[in-house]
């Protein structure tokens, strides 16, 4: 594909998503922070609830996130986080919060449990999308009055969260696909195996549960980062690529404020 050649000095124009290019992968993830605190400073401000979707990974932004929270007293008691996904056993449980790829336990360990106690917000307000009650998190999201910002990343496949490319459907039947659970692909679990497992494919789990697109998309701002070098390819499919269920992150190209932060690695050419 042609926009694969897309140099790094040429990339965002003529993009059908918005890219912003803060710096290397530090000025990205301190960008994120910083519009996760300035949206609750400023839902603060106005006595407002604020409500994320929230990925690990990326997770580089949350070191700067609890940092500009303790440092500022900034409270999140009025603030939910509602994290994308979790991986789960092959009975489409939960893996256990102690294994090591648990994102609920990455949560508590470098997140939560990292804020002071005064500031954090409730464990109520911590949100997971569960197996078992698939519903409730986008229940959750209607009752809040929806999500002020989608945080993200762009997977191997064009997924957002855990939504696989399902090239049977149109896209916009696949932009209305709600929280489940679902088969990992294999290019995903052989990329995620090398991130977080060294190569140990084989103990990669091969069942996850994810938020919906119909929740991502419905946010009223949409912020991911890219920051791999794989994500050359993928930010340039997602932001000049055809529209398709075929690489989820082609539907961000119709989000009325949908933006990528690319950093200084995603930004080069793809080949």
């Amino acid at each position: 594909m042609d926009y694969y050649h897309i140099s790094a000095e040429d990339l965002g124009k003529d993009a059908k998503i918005p890219l912003a290019f803060p710096g290397d992968s530090a000025a990205v993830f301190f960008q994120m922070a910083q519009d996760m605190v300035h949206t609750i400073r400023e839902h603060n401000r106005e006595q407002e609830r604020t409500v994320f979707i929230c990925p690990v990974g990326p997770v580089g932004q949350y070191p700067y996130f609890v940092k500009l929270v303790n440092e500022e007293r900034l409270s999140l008691k009025n603030v939910w986080f509602c994290n994308m996904d979790e991986y789960l056993t092959d009975e489409d449980e939960w893996i256990s919060e102690d294994d090591g790829l648990s994102f609920r336990g990455f949560m508590n360990r470098m997140v939560y449990s990292k804020l002071d106690p005064e500031l954090a917000m409730p464990a109520s307000q911590r949100l997971f999308p569960d197996p078992a009650h698939p519903e409730a998190i986008g229940d959750a999201i209607e009752s809040l009055g929806g999500v002020d910002i989608a945080f993200g990343g762009i997977g191997i496949t064009g997924h957002l969260a855990f939504n696989e490319p399902q090239p049977e459907l149109s896209a916009d039947e696949f932009a209305q696909l709600e929280t489940r659970a679902l088969s990992i692909r294999p290019e995903t679990r052989a990329t995620n195996s090398a991130a977080d497992l060294c190569g140990a494919l084989e103990d990669m789990p091969h069942r996850a549960v994810t938020i919906g697109m119909k929740e991502i998309l419905s946010a009223r701002q949409v912020r991911l980062g890219v920051f791999r070098t794989w994500h050359r390819g993928a930010v340039r499919h997602a932001a000049y690529g055809e529209i398709s269920a075929s690489f989820p992150a082609t539907l961000l190209q119709k989000h009325p404020d949908a933006l990528i932060y690319v950093n200084d690695v995603a930004r080069e050419r793809a080949y």
